[in-house]
């Protein structure tokens, strides 16, 4: 799967911000990534397991440099969701080369929808 975030998504998201115009523009030059690991039992980890992941990850984005930025990572039973800032596919393809097999999935994210109708 793969989808990118659109023009309009960048407007919304400078504006949101209220960042300095020159910091804008490479806010809103950077593309947001969704990387999917399965990782068996990591919503069963302790804060400590978690933590030792975290830093393993941190590790990697030392290595491939500045074009790269974590945002935030969900954990469910069986998966995490670790969501990045890239400048482009090539950044992020690089961070999840280095970690070992099995390769994880990588979704570029599209457009976010806030709807009241669910069905939406």
């Amino acid at each position: 799967m793969f989808f990118t975030v659109d023009r309009g998504s960048e407007a919304a998201l400078s504006g949101a911000l209220k960042i300095k115009p020159w910091l804008r523009e490479w806010v809103v030059a950077l593309q947001k990534f969704i990387i999917e690991r399965d990782i068996p039992k990591v919503g069963t980890f302790d804060r400590e397991q978690l933590r030792q992941a975290a830093a393993k990850s941190n590790e990697v984005l030392r290595q491939v440099g500045p074009d790269i930025q974590w945002v935030e990572s969900y954990v469910a039973d069986n998966k995490t969701f670790c969501v990045y800032l890239a400048k482009d596919e090539a950044i992020i393809r690089e961070k999840i080369s280095i970690r070992p097999p099995p390769q994880p999935e990588l979704l570029a994210v599209g457009m976010r929808r806030n709807s009241p109708n669910p069905g939406f």
